[in-house]
């Protein structure tokens, strides 16, 4: 790997501070969005074009400014800025203000999401923004018997989704639809796009040349809001792409591989840039593969420079008229410069890159397929395989689908099927009905399998798994994009391995780990021997999409008359009261809640499967807070000690007592905090149930500014080795908060006893972000500037 660093010289530049003015005035879409070409955004925003022009004279702004070429990424990034012309730009530290084109927000997190721009007191919003009803549908029977069980349980959620929507001008994808990355790129994508979703991998986008970047609930309301939305400027890593992918090798292989280079971690602060001959070999939705599961390396996002097969992508999914104006953008917008410098380089040739396996419990620890068994061996991994899982946001494109069922067809040639289930999940309700249509549902149904709806499904925990006890020791493979304990099927005994849908469907033949369909040979049902030939499969459908049964309801052109109603009653929803102010005192003698042991992701401080139904309700979801994060203390998992009272129970139990006695607390946490899902209920739950800070050896980006958002201080130790100085038992106090300032290590005093260690711990906070904690949250803020 080769690294070229930027130098300071050429990174800066600084014509003048830029003051934004944090008011929100809400603008038509056109204004934000105009063209001369006249080319709608999509077929559902006819009155909202793509904004090439106005891109392209913001970014003729910047490049005035910074005289030097500029990555792919710069391009599309900076041509986006609020002010170019006076916006502070230095890659890794300035935070830049930037205006989205679109925002996009899932079932799960647009209930707390809307919630809170229901509180802002606004009309409307002021971008394209859509819900898409896709993480509320639990897997158990089928798509069909699944679906309308979900429809039934939901109602009250969907009707508050749906009502919302029409009231604030939001377009509603109805459950059933498809997952909503999936729905994205078949619809709203484009080459240069901007755009901030409420879900993780939202940077799916970038498979059709955009930058689309995860965020929390409180981010999106900005946006909607008309407030330039901030984000610290990203480094670039750039990732050369030599050879061409071919054989068993997929595109799912490039980001298994970059994940095993750069780690959980690797790319935080980061966007991760593809380029090089090796890119026109991937397909449009291989692309998006490898940008979905960018988020597993803490990325900000991935993208890769348009091309051809974007535009044939663009061209199959109705919108050839973007694909042309892309392409007379393509060199000034659409692709990097020569001789641009990236932070970091990596080299990948796609002619030896060996199909992987990674996991179990962490995205990020690779095993080439040849290397599995006897890693597996090693390690004491169970070699039985219970179950193979396919589909997910990651890995459910048509092209995806079709390599599968070739693999399916020749097994059931030599008399095979799938020795164990075998689940699919389409991405989408296009999918699904062309799947049907040409044939690939019945291999799979004939193969053993069972389609799933349209939705998350077990990639997430919506998973009534029959088959396993709780605390059974087993492996499942899946082509999903993240396998942290637990996350499947709530059991933390379950290996779960992520890898391509091809691998998947190939396992699932043999049943078990050790098998190596590159090299191993199976016996059919007449006792011969043979081995399985590489995959094949369209990469698009040669008669086109089945766009299936229609699921999207537009807003009205007024939503005044439209009623949205919570009541109180609810245990699904529960309006929004504002929290406290900071008082303008020292947080001192703060209470040690619980000292985390190792990875602390999203799902342990938030769990999400059966936990789901309760997003739009903030004390009824808080129940569930760090209930999968291990305790220093005792290396138990939702068992604490109480300082106030001497007795042990559960955290949101403990925190709850707290609360009701008048005690603040932080929490303290390992490397690489709140990693995985953007959910901002892992920063709400803390905030609701009396948190102040949260202490940790470093933080993954978007947890980071979900605390921000909710008034609680991120701090992380200047010396790492200071976690060590704070105990269970520790009182906590975090001192000269007034004078608490941009780059100013934060004061604090960690007394043991008699004992006093003085510790100086770090925060990223900006000027506009002290506010934030000052206001008791970002949305505080927001309403004092309003009045």
């Amino acid at each position: 790997m080769a690294a070229r660093l930027m130098s300071a010289q050429a990174q800066v530049c600084r014509l003048g501070k830029h003051v934004a003015t944090e008011g929100a005035v809400v603008r038509q879409f056109h204004a934000s969005c105009y063209s001369a070409s006249k080319v709608a955004l999509s077929k559902f925003d006819s009155d909202v074009f793509l904004p090439y022009e106005k891109l392209n004279k913001r970014l003729d702004v910047v490049r005035g400014r910074l005289n030097r070429p500029l990555t792919l990424s710069e391009k599309v990034l900076y041509s986006h800025l609020d002010d170019p012309a006076n916006q502070d730009i230095v890659r890794g530290t300035s935070y830049l203000r930037l205006r989205p084109d679109r925002v996009a927000m899932q079932d799960a997190t647009a209930q707390m999401a809307l919630l809170q721009f229901i509180s802002s007191g606004l009309k409307k919003v002021a971008v394209p923004s859509t819900v898409h009803c896709d993480h509320l549908i639990e897997a158990q029977i089928g798509g069909p018997k699944d679906l309308a069980r979900a429809k039934d349980l939901n109602r009250e959620v969907y009707d508050f989704l749906a009502s919302t929507c029409a009231k604030y001008g939001l377009g509603f994808w109805k459950p059933g639809s498809g997952i909503i990355h999936q729905i994205i790129l078949e619809n709203y994508a484009f080459p240069g796009l901007l755009m901030i979703g409420t879900d993780s991998h939202t940077p799916n986008g970038g498979g059709l040349g955009g930058l689309c970047i995860g965020v929390g609930g409180a981010d999106a309301v900005d946006v909607m809001a008309d407030i330039p939305w901030e984000l610290k400027c990203p480094k670039v890593i750039g990732v050369n792409l030599t050879g061409k992918i071919s054989g068993w090798t997929s595109p799912k292989d490039v980001i298994l591989k970059v994940a095993d280079i750069l780690t959980v971690k690797g790319g935080t602060g980061a966007i991760i840039e593809y380029h090089g001959k090796g890119v026109d070999s991937i397909s449009c939705t291989g692309m998006a593969t490898i940008c979905n599961m960018g988020a597993e390396i803490g990325a900000t996002t991935s993208l890769f420079p348009f091309n051809q097969r974007m535009a044939d992508y663009l061209k199959s999914t109705g919108r050839g008229g973007i694909a042309s104006e892309a392409q007379k953008y393509q060199g000034k917008i659409l692709s990097a410069d020569k001789n641009c410098e990236y932070d970091e380089l990596i080299e990948i040739n796609l002619d030896t890159l060996e199909p992987h396996v990674n996991g179990p419990f962490t995205p990020d620890l690779g095993h080439p397929i040849s290397k599995l068994g006897d890693n597996s061996k090693k390690n004491g991994y169970p070699l039985d395989i219970r179950v193979g899982l396919i589909g997910s946001c990651t890995n459910s494109s048509y092209e995806d689908m079709g390599r599968c069922a070739s693999i399916a067809k020749d097994a059931m040639s030599h008399g095979l099927k799938s020795k164990i289930p075998f689940n699919v999940t389409p991405g989408s309700e296009q999918i699904r009905a062309t799947i049907e249509r040409d044939g690939i549902s019945d291999v799979f149904d004939k193969f053993g399998g069972t389609v799933l709806a349209n939705a998350c499904g077990p990639c997430i925990g919506q998973w009534d798994r029959k088959d396993v006890k709780k605390g059974d020791k087993n492996t499942i493979v899946t082509s999903y994009n993240r396998n942290f304990t637990g996350r499947n099927d709530a059991n933390p005994a379950t290996h779960c391995f992520v890898t391509s849908p091809e691998l998947v469907t190939a396992l699932s033949i043999a049943g078990r780990l050790d098998f190596n369909p590159l090299t191993d040979e199976l016996t059919g049902s007449d006792g011969k021997k043979f081995k399985l030939k590489a995959p094949f499969g369209d990469e698009l459908p040669a008669q086109g999409f089945d766009p299936g049964q229609d699921t999207y309801t537009a807003p009205p052109p007024s939503g005044e008359s439209v009623k949205v109603a919570v009541d109180p009653k609810s245990q699904r929803l529960q309006l929004l009261e504002p929290f406290d102010k900071w008082n303008g005192s020292d947080l001192t003698d703060l209470t040690v809640l619980i000292k985390v042991k190792g990875k602390c992701t999203t799902d342990h401080i938030s769990a999400a499967g059966p936990w789901l139904k309760y997003r739009g309700h903030l004390d009824n979801i808080s129940n569930n807070m760090f209930i999968g994060a291990t305790n220093y203390e005792n290396n138990e998992m939702n068992n604490i000690k109480n300082q106030r009272t001497g007795s042990w129970g559960g955290v949101p139990d403990v925190a709850r007592d707290y609360k009701a006695n008048g005690i603040k607390w932080v929490a303290v946490g390992d490397e690489n905090y709140g990693e995985g899902s953007s959910r901002e209920h892992a920063a709400l739950e803390p905030r609701h149930l009396g948190g102040r800070a949260i202490i940790v050896k470093s933080f993954a980006r978007i947890h980071e500014t979900n605390l921000k958002k909710q008034g609680l201080l991120p701090l992380t130790f200047a010396n790492p080795a200071d976690y060590d100085k704070i105990q269970p038992t520790s009182k906590i106090s975090l001192l000269n908060l007034n004078s608490l300032a941009p780059g100013k290590p934060v004061e604090c005093e960690v007394k043991n006893g008699d004992k006093v260690d003085k510790i100086k711990l770090n925060h990223t906070l900006n000027d506009l972000q002290i506010g934030w904690f000052k206001a008791g949250s970002a949305l505080n803020r927001m309403k004092e500037l309003a009045q």
